[in-house]
């Protein structure tokens, strides 16, 4: 899903029970989308860097894994490719339905459940700012790997493990694979967020566990036509670490070998 995980730095905390269900996008799905749509982080950084990475994906099958309101799906559908879109929220796929029309291949899918989809049936996965939200990603990404067609590839987005390991308070064992929640604001609803933050050798450890190669591992710059719509924003976006983005590719033989 399309995820805005910036926060200060004293509302990082150790995950704790609680009351309030973490991550119920059901619950906020309206506010987070109109969070989403034009600010700063997702419609001028995370979005434009991620399309940036897939470039020309005319006549592609890609799945967007996580897609929740449908803003990359769309981008992508525009630029010719052919998108399946799943999210763990329903509420999320109402809103992505209601952008992408009645005839859009949208499915309630749990990313920590097998994938409703036959090996090979992809080209291209992107996993938009939606993995940092899983402890394990050893079961996902293998279930991306398998609907991966043989030359196909997965593009993420996650929360850069440094900022994740400076925001946490007290400040995580760097190596281990810890959890944080927080309450942010979204279009003024006030909401739970629970988060995974792992070591960058962990990530690129899954990965290849998973069968997939690194392509590419990009900390980009945000748009250049955001510095007049944000400028103070701009400024302190383009100095600082934010998010962290891979182009992994599976292997052109079925039998995963680098050759």
């Amino acid at each position: 899903m399309d995820r805005v995980t910036d926060m200060p730095e004293t509302l990082a905390q150790p995950a704790r029970p609680g009351p309030a269900q973490a991550n119920d996008y059901d619950s906020f799905a309206e506010a987070y989308s109109a969070e989403n749509e034009n600010n700063l982080l997702n419609a001028y950084y995370e979005r434009p860097a991620m399309l940036v990475l897939a470039g020309d994906v005319d006549g592609r099958r890609i799945l967007d894994a996580g897609c929740g309101s449908g803003p990359l799906a769309a981008a992508l559908r525009d630029r010719g490719a052919d998108v399946t879109g799943i999210d763990a929220s329903a509420g999320m796929l109402a809103l992505a339905r209601r952008r992408l029309g009645a005839d859009a291949a949208l499915y309630v899918v749990d990313l920590s459940d097998p994938l409703p989809f036959d090996d090979g049936a992809f080209d291209d996965v992107v996993a938009s700012l939606v993995l940092h939200c899983l402890e394990d990603w050893g079961p996902t990404l293998a279930e991306m790997r398998r609907v991966l067609r043989p030359g196909g590839r997965l593009i993420a987005s996650v929360q850069h493990p440094f900022v994740d390991y400076a925001i946490q308070n007290p400040r995580p064992d760097y190596s281990a694979t810890t959890s944080y929640t927080c309450e942010m604001p979204f279009n003024g609803q006030s909401v739970l967020m629970s988060f995974w933050r792992r070591p960058l050798h962990a990530m690129t450890d899954a990965f290849t566990a998973a069968g997939f190669r690194l392509a590419v591992i990009s900390e980009p710059q945000p748009d250049p036509a955001a510095r007049e719509l944000f400028p103070d924003d701009f400024q302190a976006l383009s100095t600082k670490i934010g998010f962290l983005f891979f182009v992994l590719e599976v292997p052109p033989s079925d039998a995963g070998s680098d050759e």
